[in-house]
């Protein structure tokens, strides 16, 4: 994890603490957000009972907000806005139109076409969407956040 991580998360947490501007830019800035893989395991050994996987993600929205994503980070910028629009328009996850919007936005289509045959025999690609009862409520919640400006 180190090797693509510039700064761990309790280094992160630390310069949250802090608070600064200069801090600010550091956090917002680093490679770190963008290659965490939400596993939660720093949130599970946090010896302080904190979060560091929810202030990942909460950091990861505010440096994609203010354009501080590191410019090397063009994929994981198009995983990132083709989840967040998969969970909106479904109201739930579904690897079929995350995949479908990932490859349209970054322009990957062949990195992982061998993939394709195991993952649709497992039923990950599914051609339909399984829309959730809830995701017309998840959609307002996207919408307000919108109107806050929070996204």
């Amino acid at each position: 994890m180190a090797k693509y991580m510039d700064l761990m998360p309790h280094q992160i947490m630390r310069l949250v603490q802090i608070g600064d501007a200069p801090a600010e830019e550091k956090v917002l800035g680093c490679a770190a957000l963008w290659s965490c893989a939400g596993c939660l395991t720093c949130t599970q050994r946090c010896p302080k009972e904190l979060d560091p996987a929810a202030v990942m993600d909460v950091l990861r929205q505010m440096a994609y907000d203010r354009k501080k994503a590191p410019p090397n980070q063009k994929k994981v910028l198009a995983f990132h806005q083709a989840f967040l629009k998969t969970v909106e328009s479904a109201g739930r996850m579904s690897e079929f139109s995350l995949v479908r919007r990932y490859k349209m936005a970054s322009l990957d289509f062949m990195s992982d076409v061998a993939l394709v045959p195991a993952m649709f025999a497992r039923g990950k690609l599914k051609f339909s969407d399984h829309k959730t009862p809830g995701r017309k409520e998840v959609q307002r919640i996207f919408a307000a956040c919108r109107k806050k400006g929070d996204r």
